[in-house]
C-alpha cells in the first residue's frame, strides 16, 4: 500500500484540508462576488505562515466550479506552494475525467494512503450531473477492503458530501443519499476514528458513537449554519488542520483569513 513519510519530529502527523475552492478557467472568476482564485491564495498564504511542517494535504472536492482543465491546473499550481504531498477527491461541481487529465500519472487521485500509524481512505461520492452524493458499490467495497486490510491502523475516511444532517434545511436533500450504507461498513470496523468532508462550506465537529464527524470551511464563500434557505455567511475563507496522534487521538481546528473584506453579490452567478 502506498505510504507518505511522516515527520520524524514526533509520533504524530499534520494534515491540512482545503475544500470547495470553486475555481474557474479564468483567473478573475467570481462566485457570488468573490474571486475564488484570490481567496484560495489568501488561505494558502495563511497555511504557509501557520503550518511550517505539513505531512499531507487533502483537497476534499469542488476544487473547480466549472469543471475546466484550466481550473484544475490552477488548483494544482496554487496548492503546490505548500511543500507537502497531496491527495484530491471529487465533489459535485467537479468533472472527474478532467481531474484525471489534470493530475496525469501523479498520485494525486490515489484513494488509500498510509501515513504514520494511520490509514486515510478518500471516497468518490460524486454523481455525474447530480448535486447530491452517492457512494457506488465500488467505493463501498474499496472502503471495506481498506479497513479490513489494515486493522492495526487508525483510520480517517474522507468524502465530499455530508453523511449526517447538519441542521441546515436547504442542504438536507443534497447530502449523501446512501449514508446508511457508509455507516454499515464503518460500524464493522472499530478502528475508524473520524469522518471528514467538505461540501457544506461551514465548520462542524461532533461525535457519532466513537467516530468524530468533521466538516470544514470553504476556501471561498461560507454558508450560514442552521439556515432554512440558501444564505451566505459573513465568515472569512479558511481551512482545517488535523494532527493525527499515534495512539488514535485526533486534534483539529479551523483557521480563517483575517481582514478579508467581501460583499456578497446574490445577483452574480450562484452556487
Amino acid at each position: 500500500m502506498p505510504s507518505v513519510s511522516a515527520s520524524p519530529a514526533d509520533d504524530s502527523v499534520l494534515l491540512v484540508q482545503l475544500s470547495d475552492s470553486h475555481l474557474f478557467a479564468e483567473t478573475d472568476g467570481v462566485l457570488l462576488g468573490m474571486n475564488t482564485a484570490d481567496s484560495l491564495q489568501r488561505v494558502i498564504d495563511l497555511v504557509l505562515v501557520q503550518q511550517p511542517q505539513i505531512d499531507l494535504l487533502l483537497a476534499t472536492g469542488d476544487l473547480s466550479q466549472d469543471g475546466s482543465l484550466e481550473s484544475y491546473q490552477r488548483f494544482r499550481q496554487l496548492s503546490a506552494q505548500l511543500p507537502a504531498p497531496a491527495r484530491w477527491l471529487p465533489g459535485n461541481h467537479d468533472e472527474p475525467h478532467v481531474m484525471q487529465l489534470a493530475t496525469g500519472d501523479s498520485v494525486l487521485l490515489q484513494q488509500v494512503v498510509d501515513i504514520g500509524n494511520w490509514r486515510i481512505t478518500l471516497l468518490d461520492s460524486s454523481v455525474p450531473g447530480s448535486v447530491p452524493g452517492f457512494l457506488q458499490d465500488d467505493q463501498l467495497q474499496l472502503l471495506e477492503r481498506s479497513l479490513r486490510e489494515a486493522p492495526q491502523r487508525h483510520h480517517l475516511v474522507c468524502l465530499h458530501h455530508h453523511p449526517v444532517s447538519i441542521d441546515c434545511a436547504w442542504m438536507e436533500p443534497i447530502g449523501l443519499r446512501n449514508a446508511q450504507a457508509l455507516f454499515e461498513v464503518i460500524e464493522g470496523h472499530p478502528q475508524v476514528r473520524a469522518l471528514l468532508w467538505g461540501h457544506v462550506h461551514q465548520e462542524i465537529d461532533r461525535m457519532r458513537g466513537d467516530v468524530r464527524l468533521l466538516a470544514s470551511p470553504s476556501t471561498c464563500i461560507q454558508f450560514e449554519p442552521r439556515s432554512d434557505d440558501f444564505k451566505v455567511d459573513e465568515r472569512a475563507p479558511g481551512y482545517r488542520w488535523l494532527r493525527l496522534l499515534a495512539d488514535g487521538r485526533l486534534e483539529t481546528g479551523v483557521q480563517r483569513v483575517e481582514g478579508y473584506d467581501f460583499t456578497i453579490d446574490y445577483g452574480s452567478n450562484g452556487y
